[in-house]
């Protein structure tokens, strides 16, 4: 399923405007990426090479590229006034069991300093109801990527 979602990605137009706009389902996702890394009021090192890697694995980009889509996930994120316009382009976008995996990998995200924050934990669940993913699929989720993230603490309403 991961490998179907990070090929799905790889295939979403770059857009073809000189600055990236949030209709760009690269951006979105970015946006949205970087919006659960910087819940909690603090990013740490470890959380901003996560989000890098993440966006690299999924695209298929470095260097500048990288870059460039990081800042513009970063710039949207910061410009935006609310979680919809992101989540309703990922919505149109992804199948079912592509969203799911976006769960997955806001979940790597935030498990990527080994703790989870209310704050985040709130994050993607109001991104998983946007986008339409049930509650036993992102708890699933959640579980996964803590296992993945040993030493992992904090807990959840979900649990």
């Amino acid at each position: 399923m991961f490998e179907r979602v990070l090929s799905f990605l790889r295939d979403l137009p770059a857009g073809s405007s000189a600055h990236a706009s949030t209709d760009d389902p690269r951006v979105a996702a970015s946006a949205l990426l970087y919006h659960v890394m910087n819940a909690d009021g603090v990013r740490q090192d470890v959380e901003w090479e996560r989000f890098k890697a993440v966006l690299s694995e999924s695209y298929s980009i470095s260097g500048a590229e990288l870059e460039a889509l990081a800042a513009a996930g970063e710039r949207a994120d910061n410009e935006a006034i609310d979680l919809y316009a992101f989540t309703s382009v990922l919505k149109r976008h992804l199948d079912a069991e592509g969203r799911k995996a976006f769960i997955g990998l806001m979940w790597e995200i935030v498990y990527a300093d080994g703790e989870l924050h209310e704050l985040e934990d709130n994050t993607v669940w109001r991104v998983a109801e946007l986008i339409g993913v049930e509650r036993h699929d992102r708890v699933e989720a959640r579980r996964k990527a803590a296992a993945q993230a040993p030493g992992a603490r904090g807990t959840s309403s979900d649990e």
